[in-house]
Order: C-alpha cells, then sequence, then structure tokens
C-alpha cells in the first residue's frame, strides 16, 4: 500500500526555520472556506440560549459579532498568516436540542493571492469561545469539539471539501 503524498511544510525555509511564505508572484484569486465546530452543554444551558433568558443577554447574537471580529483578526493571532482583506464572513448557527449542542458555521471570503482557511477555522474557536464565556456561571462543563475545515475553494490548488 503507498502512502499518500506529503507537500513540503511551506512554513520553513531550507534551514528549518520558520518564515512567512511569498505571495508576491501569486496571482489573485476568489478565496472562500468554510469551517465548522459544536459545543455541547446541559440541556437547560440550551434552553436558556435559545429562550433568550440567559443574564448576559443574546448568547447567540454576541457570539456571532466576536467570530466575524476573530476572522478579520487571524494574522494578529496566527504568527504565519498573512493580514486578508475580507470581503464577507458570515456565521451561522444550527441547534441540536437530543444532542443539547449548537453547531457553528463559519464562511469567510476574500479576493486575494492567499487562503482563508485559517481565518474560518479562527471564527469558528473564537465564536465559540464566546459561547463558553457567556454562560460558564451556569455551565462549566461545556465542551468544544469537531473544529475542522469543511471546505475551500480559490487559488492554485483548486476546490477541497471534506468527505
Amino acid at each position: 500500500m503507498s502512502k499518500p503524498h506529503m507537500s513540503k511544510l511551506t512554513h520553513f525555509n531550507q534551514a528549518g526555520e520558520a518564515h512567512m511564505v511569498d505571495i508576491a508572484a501569486k496571482a489573485e484569486t476568489a478565496r472562500r472556506a468554510v469551517a465548522a465546530g459544536r459545543i455541547v452543554m446541559q440541556g437547560q444551558t440550551l434552553e436558556l440560549i435559545q429562550q433568550g433568558k440567559h443574564k448576559k443577554g443574546d448568547v447567540l447574537g454576541v457570539a456571532r459579532i466576536a467570530g466575524i471580529m476573530a476572522t478579520k483578526r487571524t494574522a494578529d493571532l496566527v504568527p504565519m498568516c498573512h493580514p486578508l482583506a475580507l470581503t464577507h464572513v458570515s456565521v451561522e448557527f444550527e441547534t441540536d436540542v437530543a444532542g443539547a449542542a449548537i453547531e457553528c458555521t463559519v464562511t469567510a471570503e476574500t479576493t486575494g493571492k492567499t487562503g482563508v482557511e485559517m481565518e474560518a477555522l479562527t471564527g469558528v474557536q473564537v465564536t465559540l469561545l464566546t459561547i463558553y464565556d457567556m454562560c460558564k456561571a451556569v455551565d462549566r462543563g461545556m465542551v468544544i469539539s469537531d473544529v475542522r475545515l469543511l471546505e475551500k475553494a480559490g487559488g492554485k490548488s483548486g476546490h477541497w471539501q471534506r468527505d
């Protein structure tokens, strides 16, 4: 059985030192990435969020804004990310009542020389962390999990979608 092809890690130079990838010669293309993750909580916590009865206010509204802000600040948080001018960001929620969970999906878009996967993934993480922060007084046992890239489009490598 053959091993899958592994690309060279691009954030290291020939001497093995970390560096920011040079994207100067790359073409500007439309880029899009979709990432998702979930937070599992007690059923009572989910009810408070759904009914808007949480003492801190609109949990999902605040979390949505936090996620959008995080996508715009990704380069400040992840050392080798290029600062990007995002053209669109959306943060969507799906409630899983039976599983007492909220699924968050973030879509990030730009026209540029590098992809927006890290922005979408950062947006998901900060959105879920904001839900945790706003609800921790009533449920410290919440679990953030399954943060993953679902799809990316644009650039030299083209389209990729999780199976």
